[in-house]
């Protein structure tokens, strides 16, 4: 199956009502509390969840139980007051959770906007294949990148509430790894957990038709090598229309990431657009997955069709 633009959720208002939910890892308080003060400032009337601070109680790299981090997910999707659900931080436990929501509840309550990255990656694939929904991979309310980068705050905020205005996405300093030009419907993420999703109940089974646009952390390069290899045999890179590259944090130098990435992606016959900047780094913007736009990696552009939400 090809890639097809995703149900846009309307943006948001001032004075609209926003959950903070924990999928993933343990969220610290101070930097928590950091990042509400920042929604606020947007007129935003953020809401924690009660499960946001707890600790599994002999898995410590879990923000809580996996029932209660899905418990909290979906009882704040369901709530018709919230208008967004706002990841607090990443690290590792939605694949745990994930098959926890409940669907029919969440897919009963309709469109909603939700934002994350990295580990959140695993529920942007979810909610593009079991709902049918755009999703924001966007900075965290705990994490660093948001509290302390006015670049990254207002590449969020404009998108949450002015999202015309920001259809060109990426950083100026992208440029072309692989030449060309390619229109498609844009997904992706974490590239270490969209291969951790193959084979599972629910996953796309193609990236077909697809601007995919991939990033991680901390994956030195022969484990990237690894990832990408995986993907290419199991033929879920088959089709794919262009690819666009964002950051590679604790990777290793970036001119042997690079040389990875001519390897084993310039052989698509795709065009490939590197250093467009999101993902995990600190000036990093956000990027609707599920619509439709144009890749120009001899422009350096990556540029939307229609805006993110309605």
């Amino acid at each position: 199956m090809t890639v097809e633009p995703l149900v846009r959720p309307r943006r948001l208002r001032p004075g609209d009502r926003v959950a903070i939910v924990a999928p993933s890892g343990p969220v610290p308080e101070d930097r928590l509390q950091a990042g509400l003060d920042i929604l606020r400032g947007w007129d935003l009337d953020p809401v924690v969840a009660p499960h946001v601070l707890d600790t599994h109680p002999t898995l410590d790299y879990l923000a809580g139980t996996d029932e209660a981090r899905a418990r909290d997910f979906t009882e704040a999707w369901c709530d018709p007051k919230i208008a967004a659900v706002l990841c607090a931080l990443g690290g590792y436990g939605a694949q745990r959770m994930v098959d926890l929501l409940d669907w029919t509840a969440i897919r009963a309550a309709g469109p909603k906007v939700m934002v994350g990255y990295s580990d959140i990656t695993t529920l942007h694939e979810a909610f593009a294949v079991r709902m049918g929904l755009v999703t924001l991979h966007g900075p965290m309310t705990a994490v660093g990148a948001f509290t302390k980068n006015a670049r990254t705050q207002e590449s969020l905020r404009a998108t949450l509430f002015e999202p015309e205005s920001v259809r060109s996405l990426g950083l100026e300093s992208a440029t072309a790894l692989v030449p060309g030009r390619a229109h498609g419907v844009t997904l992706g993420g974490c590239v270490s957990l969209l291969a951790s999703d193959l084979g599972t109940p629910h996953a796309r089974r193609s990236a077909r038709g697809g601007l995919l646009l991939l990033e991680d952390v901390g994956e030195e390069p022969y484990r990237l090598d690894r990832i990408l290899t995986q993907l290419l045999r199991s033929g879920w890179l088959d089709g794919v229309a262009g690819i666009g590259l964002g950051s590679w944090e604790e990777c290793g130098p970036y001119e042997k990431v690079r040389a990875l990435f001519a390897d084993r992606l310039g052989g698509l016959g795709v065009p490939v657009l590197e250093h467009l900047g999101f993902g995990h780094q600190d000036d990093a913007p956000t990027i609707p997955f599920g619509i439709p736009g144009v890749l120009d990696a001899d422009a350096g552009t990556l540029t939307l069709d229609v805006p993110a939400l309605i």
